[in-house]
């Protein structure tokens, strides 16, 4: 099992940004993927998940800005933010685990992870 995020960088206020989570060695379709983000010095925290048969949950700070989406064919999840805030500025990680229920966001929850990729949201 491998997932390996990609597609950070440097965006202004309000811009958008879509991240990617390209996965191995499993099938989208009997595992569910949760995006996760961390600030140096603070704890990691849920943002937003999909579960095998593609039910999304996304955290309150995030919800009506950030979609999740999954596309089989390639074995890629999609993350797009939208109306970046300076304080979406985090290291960002997708992992997973097998799961055919709704998603959550809890750390514990998932198995894998991968390594992250680095927004930054500055003017």
């Amino acid at each position: 099992v491998q997932l390996q995020a990609s597609g950070g960088g440097l965006v202004q206020p309000g811009g958008s940004l879509t991240l990617s989570c390209a996965v191995s060695g499993f099938s989208l379709d009997d595992y569910a993927i949760g995006w996760f983000r961390q600030v140096p010095g603070k704890e990691r925290e849920g943002v937003s998940c999909i579960s095998s048969d593609g039910r999304v949950f996304h955290r309150d700070s995030v919800k009506g800005r950030f979609l999740v989406s999954k596309y089989d064919v390639v074995n890629t999840v999609y993350l797009q933010m939208k109306r970046l805030k300076i304080e979406d500025t985090a290291n960002y990680y997708c992992a997973t685990v097998r799961s055919t229920g709704p998603c959550g966001l809890g750390i514990a929850e998932y198995d894998y992870w991968g390594q992250g990729t680095l927004v930054t949201v500055s003017s």
